[in-house]
């Protein structure tokens, strides 16, 4: 707390409703390694191996969770069946069809839905 008269560096952290929010004293401890109060860690979810986004700010870092979502690699073989499936007519589908060869795939091997087939 600043001593009357004086301002304080770092005032009381306030949400957008007014009400304080949780201030915590953390560790930095070997290899960087970085100690998170329980109460935040319990707040946001946070277990042992959560991802984190560490942020460069102004004033310091700021540490956030993170959500990391699993992506898929598509194959040469996937790609062909999108671009073959998804063609809307016999045109696109020709064009289609061009381009999965120079994918170095034959397009009749390649699972897919030909366009006025069913």
């Amino acid at each position: 707390m600043a001593k009357s008269g004086t301002k304080d560096k770092y005032p009381e952290p306030e949400n957008l409703a007014g009400a304080s929010l949780i201030r915590e004293t953390g560790k930095v401890g070997k290899r960087g390694t970085i100690v998170i109060a329980a109460s935040l860690r319990r707040r946001f979810g946070l277990k042992e191996g959560s991802l984190i986004i560490e942020e460069e700010k102004e004033d310091g870092v700021l540490i956030r969770p993170a959500v990391a979502m699993p992506v898929e690699v598509y194959s040469n073989e996937r790609l062909a069946e999108f671009l073959l499936s998804n063609a809307v007519d016999e045109d696109d589908y020709q064009k289609a069809c061009r381009e999965v060869d120079k994918m170095g795939l034959d397009p009749d091997s390649v699972r897919h839905r030909r366009p006025g087939h069913s």
